[in-house]
């Protein structure tokens, strides 16, 4: 793999004959709720007791998750994409945990007489629930339909959150919250990026088994300094950013990344801080996650701290990161095709490495790695 300053430049995703959009999932009615979230949990041994106050987070927003409606929108900027390159390979939506399941996705694609595919996953950072994971699932769907007498060839995107056209839709929607505090004092102000907290074993053992670990924060932390040099001279301001967590579900005796962003705006408040923004660089929709631990128990935080309390939004279907999922999905075929792909800095390999970001209950098989 050789520089190029360039994406290539053939419209073309040959070898594949589909994409393959990968998500976590979510209820999207009351009696799904209970459901999903042991699907979600399956093999940790949580009792419905505890499982019952996570659902009441869905039952807030009426049991239904915004993650399904979320993906559909991304799916059709995709497809606007593709189309406007003109490059008609279809797109088929699986579900780790909800319909449309991803086995059931697989059946689509053969269906329609589709071998080839593309993963791309809906979550952007390295580390086993992050990637692995997803990997894990597809080779169980890959097993099922196998057994039905379905074959495929399956491929995947590397982790995006280096890519420059995630930071360049990051960064577009954080300059536009912070214009409208330009009345407020830098020192008034504490910008904090948001991301899912994860047991710190996951994150020291995130990245390739030869490596450093620690890829998940790392990733975060190269990101949320990027954004923040590149708002301070777009906005001609000196704010600090620092990394912060949410939705820690693990039980008390076992550590997790810290801190809670709840925490921080407690402490942030005392040293004179008015304003909290909040960047939820870690997700790229605003699923339950966003909506219920940010637009609702932070900004209940905030409230009771007499803060204010800006959210940024997350990229959705942000025009700079759709273009730059497909030209993610256009430099996935190239490599497949044996051509030279461009080189930026923290880009992730196509392949996982071996030992990269492994599961620390049990070795499980996984597509789309060297192990």
């Amino acid at each position: 793999m050789t520089s190029q300053t360039n994406p290539p430049t053939t419209a073309d995703l040959s070898p594949y004959d589909a994409v393959l959009l990968l998500g976590f999932g979510g209820p999207e009615a009351p009696e799904e709720v209970m459901p999903f979230l042991r699907r979600v949990t399956a093999g940790r041994g949580i009792p419905d007791e505890r499982l019952e106050s996570v659902a009441e987070h869905y039952h807030h927003f009426g049991g239904r998750s915004p993650i399904n409606d979320q993906n559909r929108a991304l799916l059709a900027a995709l497809r606007a994409e593709l189309d406007s390159r003109g490059i008609d390979t279809p797109i088929v939506w699986g579900n780790r945990n909800s319909e449309p399941f991803i086995d059931d996705a697989l059946r689509e694609a053969h269906a329609a007489g589709q071998q080839r595919l593309v993963a791309l996953t809906t979550s952007a950072y390295s580390s086993y629930s992050s990637c692995r994971q997803y990997r894990e699932n597809l080779a169980d769907a890959l097993d099922t339909v196998t057994q039905e007498g379905l074959s495929f060839e399956i491929d995947k995107v590397a982790q995006y959150a280096p890519r420059p056209g995630f930071a360049e839709a990051n960064l577009g929607e954080l300059v536009r919250a912070l214009r409208a505090l330009d009345g407020a004092p830098d020192a008034e102000i504490a910008l904090l990026f948001v991301t899912h907290s994860i047991p710190d074993a996951m994150d020291d053992t995130s990245g390739p088994g030869d490596g450093e670990g620690n890829l998940y924060q790392r990733q975060h932390l190269a990101l949320a300094a990027r954004l923040t040099q590149e708002a301070n001279r777009v906005l001609g301001r000196d704010l600090t950013g620092e990394l912060v967590f949410c939705s820690r579900s693990g039980p008390p005796t076992q550590p997790w990344l810290e801190p809670d962003v709840n925490d921080r705006m407690r402490e942030l408040a005392t040293a004179g801080v008015r304003t909290v923004v909040t960047a939820p660089i870690g997700f790229v929709s605003d699923h339950m996650e966003v909506v219920y631990d940010l637009d609702t128990e932070a900004q209940e935080t905030a409230d009771e701290l007499g803060l204010t309390h800006v959210r940024v939004p997350t990229v959705g279907t942000d025009a700079a990161f759709v273009r730059d999922l497909v030209d993610a999905l256009l430099e996935r075929a190239a490599e497949a095709r044996g051509e030279d792909v461009p080189l930026f800095e923290g880009r992730m390999p196509s392949r996982c490495a071996v030992g990269c970001c492994p599961n620390l209950r049990q070795a499980r098989p996984a597509l789309c790695g060297s192990d």
